[in-house]
């Protein structure tokens, strides 16, 4: 039996965003679901993906992008159906690490900059967009520009308490992961992306050449085949 695909956006973007690999996806007979992302706070919107895979009953491939990787390897905790791991230019924290800290501890990446002023919230975090105008280049400088300045003006806001909260003992440790990531990913630095893959000894890592940060936009058909990978693996092993 197949298992059914879970897809957890990440900053600056929405569910909307794996429009592309559902399509692949959905037409191969996989059963989908694109999670709504909270991005409040690493725990938080782990709890939430984690009260969603407790009502599936088949076996499941948890697929994270951006600080959305973050949050998969969190809510994966403690399920047994969660079999696979899929890392889509996306964190995989250790404990006590943070999305920011990894962004930070490689050079490459130009987010900082493009932030808009953080919009105050009333307890005490703020929320962080990417300023319209230089979102494209930033965020999605392959995608058509069209496209680009849509996903701009429909951009979903992440609280600096998220990017900066620490994770928990990641589920990477235990369940088999796989990584894709383009080499010209602005918000991640490919360094940091590959630094994360190999300490995860991801079962294959997939590098696409000119490639942004939302390489599942660009690229669904290369981010599909990595998600069908883990999904054969999946079907092939143990129940």
């Amino acid at each position: 039996m197949k298992p059914t695909i879970v897809l957890v956006h990440g900053a600056f973007a929405d569910a909307s965003s794996w429009n592309g690999v559902v399509r692949i996806l959905e037409q191969d007979g996989y059963k989908v679901i694109a999670a709504a992302n909270p991005l409040r706070g690493v725990h938080s919107d782990a709890q939430y993906v984690a009260h969603l895979l407790r009502n599936i009953e088949s076996r499941v491939v948890l697929v994270g992008h951006s600080y959305g990787g973050s949050v998969i390897s969190e809510a994966a905790t403690g399920n047994t159906r969660v079999k696979a791991l899929v890392f889509v230019a996306a964190f995989a924290p250790d404990v006590g690490e943070s999305a920011a800290g990894l962004s930070g501890k490689f050079p490459g990446s130009t987010l900082g900059p493009t932030l808009a002023a953080p919009v105050a919230l009333e307890n005490g975090a703020h929320d962080l967009y990417i300023k319209q105008d230089l979102f494209p280049a930033q965020f999605a400088a392959d995608v058509p520009a069209a496209e680009a300045r849509l996903m701009a003006a429909t951009q979903r806001p992440i609280t600096d308490l998220a990017l900066n909260e620490t994770s928990a003992e990641p589920s990477w440790r235990t369940i088999p992961s796989w990584f894709v990531y383009g080499d010209l990913d602005k918000n991640i630095p490919p360094e940091a992306l590959a630094f994360m893959a190999d300490r995860a000894k991801s079962r294959n890592t997939v590098r696409i050449k000119g490639a942004s940060h939302v390489v599942m936009v660009s690229h669904p058909k290369e981010v599909a085949q990595v998600i069908r990978e883990a999904a054969s693996f999946v079907v092939g092993a143990n129940p």
